[in-house]
């Protein structure tokens, strides 16, 4: 049993039974006699946690035949510009909107391959909301219209998927991944690294319409090609193995507990619990536009930036740990993902309590 609360925003914590299965299968994989970091990932045995994998996310998201599912590496961040060098053609354009640090680095890196629309941007205000769909000055003619649905940093999550209309529509879900139901078949692609709400960091999935496959631009290096990864189903190289088992353990974990649905009440109640308490006290504030708040990262400040290492210090020795806020941002960020515990929040909030009493 675990003596620690993990409230790092990445790479987070596991389902507690899932790293136990890991543990006791390390040495010998079904009787296999080898670790799965040791198979051939051509062999039968990986082969066939690969399929599982796709199939139980499949099952789990809902996603259509018509989508691939790409078991990719590089992280979000060579999504940032595999993206625009397979949807944008080159003297088109893309819109994006702009909702924090992860949707600004994805602008930036896209613009090195193209023309980039900002259709809305919330850092009038600090990044601490989603502008309303009504002012996004789009262009009827984008390539794609991308967001990122929870900005891991601010804290702000889209409560509502984007109408694109005909324009295909893409989006980061790197870290609200398998929180919350979400309709895939309204995206022409999604996109998320495994390292906060699915297994360890090294695997990222792409899920791609696959009408869009086989535009890519002439020259670019085969590796950032989704068709190639898609026609070799996610084979082309030596994929991420361990990290794609851990990720089929995490899926098969989600449902048993009920698939998304379930772990989305869940994920309700540990927001709600640790929001209500933010809003009952002046002490802590929470900067984000309530209706925009993120449920997997919870970002809040202490009345005073000297208060924060004592807290810290504390939660520490309560074994609450990685509660400090990203360095562009200061504060603190307690990362709630799937597979943190009620428990985890509780401890949380009891502290938070104790020390406002202390230092209020």
């Amino acid at each position: 049993m675990r003596q620690v609360f993990n409230f790092s925003a990445g790479p987070a914590v596991l389902p507690e039974e899932v790293l136990a299965q890991a543990a006791a299968e390390m040495l010998d994989w079904h009787g296999s006699g080898q670790s799965v970091m040791e198979m051939s990932h051509r062999g039968k045995e990986y082969m066939s946690i690969h399929e599982q994998a796709e199939r139980d996310l499949r099952e789990l998201m809902g996603i259509p035949e018509s989508h691939a599912v790409l078991f990719l590496q590089g992280g979000a961040t060579l999504q940032f510009a595999m993206l625009p060098l397979n949807l944008l053609p080159e003297r088109g354009h893309a819109d994006y909107v702009n909702t924090g640090e992860w949707s600004t680095k994805a602008i930036k890196e896209a613009r090195r391959f193209g023309e980039v629309n900002v259709v809305a941007s919330s850092e009038d205000r600090q990044f601490t909301y989603v502008p309303p769909q009504s002012a996004w000055k789009r262009s009827p003619d984008a390539a794609y219209l991308h967001y990122c649905a929870n900005e891991t940093i601010g804290g702000v999550e889209f409560p509502f998927t984007p109408d694109a209309g005909k324009v295909p529509l893409v989006a980061d879900i790197s870290s609200n991944f398998l929180s919350r139901p979400v309709d895939v078949a309204k995206h022409a692609l999604m996109y998320g690294g495994a390292q906060k709400n699915i297994g360890p960091a090294g695997l990222t999935i792409v899920i791609v319409r696959k009408d869009l496959l086989g535009h890519a631009r002439a020259g670019i290096a085969t590796m950032l090609d989704y068709k190639v990864h898609a026609d070799a189903d996610s084979m082309l190289n030596t994929p991420p193995t361990w990290a794609v088992y851990i990720a089929g353990l995490v899926f098969q974990w989600l449902k048993r507990q009920g698939g998304v649905p379930g772990i989305e009440q869940r994920n309700i109640e540990k927001a709600k619990l640790l929001y209500d308490y933010l809003d009952s006290t002046a002490f802590y504030t929470n900067p984000v536009d309530r209706s925009d708040r993120s449920r997997m990262n919870i970002p809040f400040r202490l009345p005073d930036a000297a208060l924060d290492e004592p807290f810290l210090k504390g939660a520490k020795q309560r074994g609450l740990l990685q509660l400090k806020g990203h360095r562009s941002v200061g504060g603190m960020r307690a990362s709630i993902y799937n597979a943190m515990p009620i428990e985890g929040v509780r401890a949380l909030v009891d502290w938070m309590r104790e020390f406002e009493k202390s230092h209020g």
